[in-house]
C-alpha cells in the first residue's frame, strides 16, 4: 500500500546527510489527519509497515520514518531471531535520541507544510514509546501514544512541558521497565490532566507487536482500540 519517500532534516549539515527515508501509506481520499509511526528497535520492518497501512486504511496519512538512518538505511530485523534481536539492541545503544526527536519534528513539518495535513499524531513502540513521550514534551504534535516505552522514568523532569494529550500503555510485567520505573511514571504523571495511562496486568514488553511470539491478541486489540479512539478524539 505504501512507498518510501525522503524527508529533509531540520538543518542542512553540508555532509550529504540532509534527508532521511520514511515509509508512507496514504488513505483513499482526503486524510482525516496524520499519524507518525515510530518503530521499535527492529527498524521499519513488516510489522511497522503493517501498522502504518492499518492507519491509512482508517483514513490517516501514515508516516514511519527510519529512526536509525544515520547508522544504516533499510534496517529490517526480526525480534524472534536472537542474532537480529542483538543487532537491534546495538543500533539502539548507538542511537542519538536528541537528534532523533529533531527528525520527528522534521517529519511533523513535512506533513503540515508539504502534505497539507494540519493535525498530526504520533504512536511509538518500545524505543518509540520513549520517543512518543519526547514528542509530547519537545514538539507541538497534537497527540501522542507510547506503547511500553523504555526510559520514560529517566525523563520525568520534562513532564511540565506536556501541553497536548498523551496516552501510555504499560504492561506491568515488562522485562525492560522494572516495577520501580513504572511506579515513578505513575507518581509523576497520574495527576497530569493531559496524560492517560493504561496498565496491562501480567503482560510483558511487545504485547502489541503485529507478529511473533511476543504478541498477545486480546491485549493488543484492547490497547489498539483505545489508541484509535484517542486519535479520533484528538485529531478531529
Amino acid at each position: 500500500m505504501g512507498n518510501t519517500v525522503r524527508i529533509s532534516t531540520l538543518k542542512n549539515s553540508g555532509d550529504g546527510m540532509d534527508t532521511f527515508p520514511a515509509y508512507v501509506a496514504r488513505p483513499l481520499g482526503e486524510p482525516r489527519g496524520a499519524i507518525i509511526v515510530i518503530q521499535e528497535v527492529f527498524g521499519v520492518n513488516p510489522g511497522i509497515r503493517k501498522k502504518a497501512d492499518t492507519w491509512a486504511g482508517q483514513g490517516y496519512l501514515a508516516v514511519a520514518p527510519e529512526v536509525f538512518w544515520r547508522q544504516a538505511e533499510g534496517i529490517d530485523l526480526d525480534s524472534d531471531i536472537p542474532e537480529e534481536f542483538q543487532q537491534a539492541i546495538r543500533y539502539m545503544m548507538a542511537h542519538d535520541f536528541d537528534l532523533g526527536i529533531q527528525d520527528v519534528e522534521a517529519t511533523i513539518h513535512w506533513i503540515r507544510r508539504e502534505q497539507g495535513v494540519s493535525k498530526v499524531g504520533l504512536v511509538g513502540y518500545c524505543m518509540g514509546g520513549k520517543v512518543a513521550y519526547q514528542a509530547a514534551t519537545r514538539t507541538d504534535v497534537d497527540a501522542s501514544v507510547g506503547y511500553y516505552g523504555v526510559g520514560i522514568d529517566q525523563m520525568l523532569g520534562e513532564s511540565q512541558a506536556i501541553a497536548k494529550p498523551l496516552m501510555l500503555h504499560i504492561p506491568t510485567a515488562d522485562g525492560f521497565v522494572p516495577p520501580e520505573a513504572q511506579m515513578a511514571v505513575h507518581a509523576v504523571l497520574d495527576d497530569n490532566a493531559h496524560v492517560t495511562i493504561h496498565d496491562y496486568e501480567g503482560l510483558d514488553h511487545g504485547f502489541a507487536a503485529e507478529d511473533g511470539v511476543r504478541r498477545n491478541d486480546i491485549a493488543a486489540q484492547i490497547a489498539d482500540g483505545r489508541t484509535e479512539k484517542f486519535f479520533a478524539a484528538n485529531l478531529a
